[in-house]
């Protein structure tokens, strides 16, 4: 045999060696968890034969508590890219078969590598995290190879969209890296996020809590927002991003794709007519007048267990992705709260700094009351919603289907906030407040002085109800530009959309803005 051909069968060896990762008891191991290795995952998640890896020969160069006899080839992350659907996406995926997927400072480089090309490129960047968090071995140069990365996250925030996967444990400062990403989906049961853990939560506050309860999947996705998807397995996670991916533009100089469709632009929903209740307090369900707009039904909710009472995802419409945001009259009536402001902010922001157009669903009747709220800084995050919407430059079209009531009413992008298209249902009611309470501030005084101040005030709250709490007045000022019958609603959408497609709209130049935070 040439000594040209000893040295192709040692390249061939040397990949299947890298290949292995922490080697086959290791991944026996994984396996018998339930979970993927890093490579099923990338031949999972990218079109079939694409994949075109980095550094596969890359180890680490401690030397500290014996880590010079545990040496690995790649050393714990594969990386690398390919295409979905045969768009270019930029990849990395920690391998927990080796020494526990923990970051090194090598690691760190070849993860901080690929996304430096993605940037350079102006393609997705996708991260699957499943690791045990610093190798201590390595101490200050595991920190500063968090530290790099998290820098390029911070670059690549509104230039190229990042998705992390959570396959695995996520703690300690490795969370950071996903909460500056774009979306974060997480596993049930297998995937968990915390700064710090259960042992030293106990010992900190003495409170006993599981690692699940902590920081699991759930968890993240209800209650504290960290979380955009929680799915049932890594499978349906890869999948999901596969699907998210579909939406997204390749980078923020780009559109997203368009996708053929057979639903007509014309097609009426004789529902939509009769959707909205008598009773103003009766709720209906806003996922029924999505699903009637967009086209095919098919809706990608974000954060769909967190602050449900607004709903935020994407559709598209004409085939043309398309960002929504609906308050959800199920939901604590579709007030605005805390939680649902931040939710729709970072949305409202993501589609913008993608250039993905937004339809606005109104059914608010105001802000949450309460000290809760107003301690909790109600005014400052509801300020944020208020300064997404003022801030973005996309095509926004608004379309209030009932209660549009007080400063909620400014703050679900209203004209005055640079809302391009502004429609009403007839059964829109925007106001300053609602009848009841209305009569009650205006009437106050002369209620006490009548005979029966309950009769007086209803009597007059009909007389507020039917001047004011109605699309018409608004119309008459041109904040509504027109009223619309509600089963035309997709039709009016789309073409509105379509005669903003090439909108021009920039914002004054300055180093940065300062978002109320």
């Amino acid at each position: 045999m040439s000594n040209q051909l000893n040295k192709v069968k040692e390249l061939i060896e040397l990949r299947a060696k890298a290949r292995l990762g922490g080697g086959e008891k290791a991944i026996e191991k994984q396996h018998s968890q339930g979970k993927y290795t890093a490579r099923e995952r990338i031949t999972m998640l990218l079109d079939e034969g694409s994949f075109e890896e980095f550094d596969m020969f890359v180890q680490h160069r401690c030397t500290n508590f014996g880590m010079e006899k545990k040496q690995f080839l790649g050393d714990g992350v594969v990386t690398g890219y390919g295409t979905i659907e045969g768009r270019l996406v930029y990849i990395f995926a920690q391998d927990f078969t080796v020494i526990g997927g923990s970051l090194s400072e090598t690691m760190a480089q070849k993860i901080c590598k690929v996304m430096d090309i993605a940037m350079t490129t102006g393609a997705p960047i996708v991260g699957l995290n499943d690791s045990g968090g610093a190798r201590i071995q390595e101490g200050i140069n595991a920190l500063g190879g968090y530290a790099e990365i998290f820098q390029r996250n911070i670059m690549a925030s509104g230039v190229v969209p990042q998705i992390s996967g959570i396959f695995g444990p996520c703690a300690g400062g490795a969370v950071y890296s996903p909460a500056l990403t774009d979306f974060t989906i997480m596993v049930k049961g297998m995937s968990y996020m915390f700064l710090t853990g259960p042992k030293v939560v106990k010992t900190v506050t003495g409170e006993d809590v599981t690692q699940e309860e902590l920081g699991g999947a759930t968890v993240h996705a209800s209650r504290s927002g960290v979380a955009h998807f929680a799915v049932e397995n890594g499978e349906e996670g890869l999948n999901l991003t596969r699907r998210l991916l579909s939406f997204l533009p390749q980078n923020n100089l780009e559109e997203a794709p368009i996708h053929v469709t057979e639903d007509p632009i014309d097609r009426l929903e004789d529902s939509l007519n009769e959707i909205i209740p008598d009773s103003p307090n009766k709720a209906y369900d806003m996922y029924e007048v999505i699903g009637a707009i967009i086209d095919e039904g098919e809706f990608l909710e974000v954060h769909a267990d967190y602050a449900q009472n607004i709903i935020v995802g994407f559709a598209r419409l004409n085939g043309r992705s398309t960002g929504i945001v609906a308050n959800q009259p199920c939901r604590l009536a579709g007030v605005l709260d805390i939680n649902a402001s931040r939710k729709a902010a970072r949305f409202v922001r993501f589609c913008d700094a993608f250039n993905i157009p937004i339809l606005t669903l109104v059914d608010v009747p105001g802000f949450l009351p309460g000290t809760a709220q107003e301690y909790g800084g109600v005014i400052v995050h509801g300020a944020k919603l208020l300064y997404a919407y003022g801030e973005a430059t996309v095509p926004k079209v608004t379309v209030t289907l009932r209660k549009s009531y007080g400063g909620a009413h400014i703050v679900m992008s209203c004209k005055q906030l640079r809302g391009d298209m502004n429609y009403a249902w007839p059964t829109a009611e925007i106001a300053v407040m609602g009848g009841a309470g209305a009569v009650e501030v205006l009437y106050a005084k002369e209620a006490k002085e009548s005979e029966d101040p309950k009769a007086y005030l209803a009597e007059k709250e009909e007389e507020y109800t039917k001047a004011f709490a109605n699309p018409y007045n608004a119309a008459k000022y041109g904040y509504i530009d027109d009223v619309i019958e509600p089963r035309n609603t997709r039709f009016r959408v789309i073409r509105a959309f379509q005669q903003l497609s090439t909108k021009k709209q920039l914002n004054p130049a300055k180093k940065h803005d300062n978002l109320p935070l």
